[in-house]
């Protein structure tokens, strides 16, 4: 997400855009030059902390003064925040940041190639011959890796001048953190299968070992040995971290630009994320108005041609172009292509692992740049002047309130407000509403009772809607129309949003009136109006909020676990996941990518139980 340059940084605006994600983040001044690259754990509360109130070092207030623009890229991880900060600082170098001269802030793990191995940190070149493991995000986590390596598979990890000059075993061995080779207290097969299962630990290939200790710890449990069974705890969970795959650091080389894109609103975003030797060095992203004739592969191919073929001369290219869908006549495409950059290129759609972890992150950061986007001020102003335009009103409106309700065959029915002013949403002024006494799935009475509470207390909530919007035709609009009646509300335009004939998104039928009017006034709005554009975001935004609810009523009205929501998901699969993560907290916070190292969780089981837990 991107703030434009100002004069004057509106920080508290572009601080409401920002999410609660890990990511990165970079400042500009006036003549758009970096300043600092910065990473987070959460992006929203480390950028406020550049502009809270509070006394800032001098230094730091110094940076601040100078802010034009910041510009955000959100990671799946603080450990993929990290090392992709340390690669833009690498490729700006940014005046604020401290200036590393080469790969040494990289430290590796390694594992000799003697007769009995040796596992070390590992800084610089890697000449040594033997096998290298990472890079990891900081010396500190490689030392925390090693220490339990050693504890479990007790492989030596002291320098070969030591262990070629022992006449007894040292106190690793009393300790039971090294088998002692130095003295051949233990075989050379058996140290070797020990340096084996580090191997595969190591490389993220191997699980038996892991459900091996989950069953020792079960164990321990159960002979209230609980202390044992907290190490092999902790144990497990850090092993299942060394194994981590890292989506910013790729195990493979080669050079790759990952493109997707989103469309809402009238616009289309696309993000093109840029990896270099197997690193992702930043992303760039581009906005376009939809051509409505276009259908989204035509959009992506045009996008495509313009990005690379319009601009050869200027383009660094990649060896593989890697889209979020297929192109019609990619042949053609790369043809012109080759013969623009004059090297040899492949395009794919259809990819896996470490591929497909970048297009999910293209996605994710699409679709974060879009919402700002569609959040920006000018942005929001100008749609809230094309909607006086539309519906003919003789004042720019100033507020816009949407309800919706949402349930499951009359189940756990709620009801949603949701508030935009000319600035975006205005979250703070969100209401559900839980909808009792009623028939199940009457949703005329459910509208009916939301709207009477939220009018109820006009006097306490302190401001009236300009236009309220319900997602409805003509029965929902009368009974809105018969609320605010009752309350003596004849100022607030009216406004159903009904479907059109074809029933299709984007066709739909705006009825409007107020409560002094029986007669509706029926718009039939292009597509594309930006007025119109505006309705459907707002109507949109309702319904995730009430749908959300529902589900959250749902879920605790059924007093289960979570899980039991997610289709495939029996009690064999909730006690594995439990077990290999140590709770729900531990799934909450798994990826994709770790949730599928549980045994019998597919890729698409995976995805389903991440949605699940991570709805809004």
């Amino acid at each position: 997400m991107t703030q434009a340059a100002t004069s004057t940084f509106d920080a508290k605006h572009f601080l409401k855009l920002t999410p609660k994600l890990p990511g990165v983040y970079q400042m500009y001044d006036q003549q758009d030059k970096i300043l600092y690259v910065g990473k987070a754990k959460s992006l929203r509360q480390r950028l406020a902390s550049y502009f809270s109130s509070q006394p800032l070092a001098p230094k730091t207030n110094a940076l601040v003064k100078k802010i034009a623009r910041v510009e955000t890229t959100i990671t799946n991880s603080e450990t993929e925040a990290l090392l992709l900060e340390q690669n833009l600082i690498k490729a700006l170098k940014p005046p604020y940041n401290i200036l590393l001269r080469d790969d040494k802030s990289y430290p590796f793990i390694y594992l000799s190639n003697d007769p009995f191995p040796r596992l070390s940190l590992h800084r610089g070149r890697r000449k040594a011959p033997g096998e290298y493991f990472g890079p990891f995000p900081s010396a500190y986590s490689v030392k925390e890796s090693l220490n339990w390596l050693q504890k479990i598979f007790q492989v030596r990890q002291c320098e070969n001048s030591f262990f070629s000059n022992r006449s007894r075993p040292c106190l690793q061995y009393q300790i039971k953190r090294c088998k002692a080779p130095c003295v051949e207290l233990v075989s050379q097969e058996e140290y070797a299968k020990d340096v084996t299962q580090s191997r595969l630990f190591l490389q993220g290939k191997s699980q038996q070992l892991m459900y091996d200790l989950i069953e020792e710890m079960e164990q321990a449990a159960s002979q209230l040995e609980f202390e044992q069974a907290a190490i092999l705890r902790d144990r497990v969970n850090h092993l299942r971290q060394i194994q981590e795959q890292q989506a910013i650091v790729a195990s493979g080389q080669g050079d790759h630009d990952c493109i997707a894109f989103i469309e809402q609103q009238g616009v289309i975003c696309f993000v093109v994320l840029m990896i270099r030797g197997g690193r992702l060095l930043g992303q760039r992203t581009f906005f376009h108005d939809i051509a409505l004739e276009l259908t989204h592969e035509e959009q992506l191919q045009e996008f495509l041609a313009q990005f690379y073929i319009s601009n050869a001369k200027q383009r660094d290219f990649p060896t593989e172009i890697i889209t979020c869908q297929a192109i019609p006549e990619p042949d053609i495409f790369i043809t012109a292509l080759q013969q623009s950059c004059g090297q040899r290129i492949t395009l794919k759609h259809n990819v896996r692992a470490e591929r497909l972890s970048w297009l999910q992150l293209a996605e994710k950061n699409a679709k974060q740049q879009l919402a700002g986007r569609l959040a920006n001020k000018q942005h929001m102003q100008q749609r809230f002047q094309q909607l006086q335009t539309l519906l003919q009103l003789t004042f720019l409106p100033e507020r816009i309130e949407c309800f919706d309700i949402s349930h499951t065959q009359g189940e756990a029915t709620v009801a949603s407000c949701v508030v935009f002013g000319q600035e975006g949403a205005i979250k703070k002024d969100y209401r559900r509403y839980n909808i009792q006494n009623i028939t199940p799935g009457d949703d005329y009475a459910a509208m009916q009772q939301a709207l009477q509470r939220r009018f109820a207390r006009t006097a306490e909530e302190g401001c009236i809607p300009d236009v309220l919007l319900i997602d409805g035709g003509k029965g929902q609009l009368s009974i809105a129309q018969q609320v605010l009646a009752d309350y003596s509300l004849s100022t607030i335009t009216l406004i159903g949003v009904a479907k059109g004939p074809s029933r299709k998104p984007g066709l739909e039928t705006l009825l409007i009136t107020n409560s002094l009017h029986t007669m509706y006034k029926q718009v039939d709005p292009t597509p594309d109006h930006g007025g119109f554009l505006l309705i459907q975001q707002v109507r949109d935004e309702a319904h995730r909020f009430a749908i959300a609810g529902h589900r959250n009523k749902r879920s605790k009205a059924r007093q289960q676990s979570i899980l039991e929501h997610v289709p495939g998901i029996g009690h064999k699969r909730r006690q594995a996941l439990l077990k290999y993560f140590g709770g729900i907290q531990g799934i909450n916070s798994a990826t994709v990518t770790e949730l599928q190292k549980v045994k019998g969780i597919s890729k698409s089981l995976a995805q389903q139980i991440y949605d699940t837990l991570h709805h809004e």
